[in-house]
């Protein structure tokens, strides 16, 4: 049993359950994937398997290391790569075994990681959900951030205050999902739910951990 697959996100739509409940799910195309390298705890200090999804890649896309470290485990390449660690009990795999999206079955829970939407440059409110001030006319205070810092002491910004800035392109993770319908002949799974991304990214799905 793999611990985890890579995909691609391809979007949202909705599916009918057999009562007749309409489910919300977002369409991955997962896999397939292949072990890249085998860690133990005697070499490494810790047991995982390093695997890529496999898609083609041009040649003079890869750097000369890569290029080795995938001609080793027998890999023509990858372009996302990712390590999961192994738990006691989970099969063993080794360089050029191959990850399924048939490993996984519905009803199942995952946790999905990513990164989210970039949204540039914004504001309080869009930014950290501030409330903002009255809209009303006369006032002075809109969406402004309110107080940073007294004056006189401590007579600066500290760090880690919240403020308007770049928003988006984080790490996400989701938790527990729900595999709704696989179909392993098309390496499609949907998941019940959104996940982090824009159409077209890469996705982390891995078995929940809580």
């Amino acid at each position: 049993m793999s611990p985890g697959i890579l995909g691609k996100k391809i979007g949202m739509t909705q599916v009918f359950r057999p009562d007749g409940q309409v489910v919300p799910v977002t369409v991955l195309k997962a896999g397939p994937c292949v072990v890249t390298q085998r860690k133990t705890a005697a070499s490494d200090g810790y047991d995982a398997i390093q695997i890529g999804l496999v898609e083609f890649v041009k040649p003079q896309r890869l750097t000369k290391p890569m290029t080795g470290h995938f001609k080793k485990a027998g890999v023509d390449g990858a372009r996302f790569v990712k390590e999961l660690r192994l738990k006691g009990g989970e099969d063993d795999f080794k360089p050029g075994d191959r990850i399924l999206v048939e490993d996984f079955k519905p009803k199942e829970k995952v946790d999905v990681i990513g990164v989210s939407k970039g949204r540039g440059f914004a504001g309080f409110v869009k930014r950290h959900h501030f409330r903002g001030g009255d809209a009303s006319h006369g006032s002075m205070f809109h969406r402004a951030p309110g107080s940073i810092g007294a004056s006189s002491f401590p007579s600066r910004v500290f760090p880690g205050m919240r403020a308007a800035g770049h928003m988006g392109t984080d790490r996400v993770t989701v938790r527990n999902l729900e595999i709704v319908q696989v179909d392993a002949e098309d390496n499609v799974i949907m998941i019940k739910g959104a996940v982090p991304g824009p159409n077209g990214s890469y996705v982390l799905v891995r078995r929940a951990k809580r």
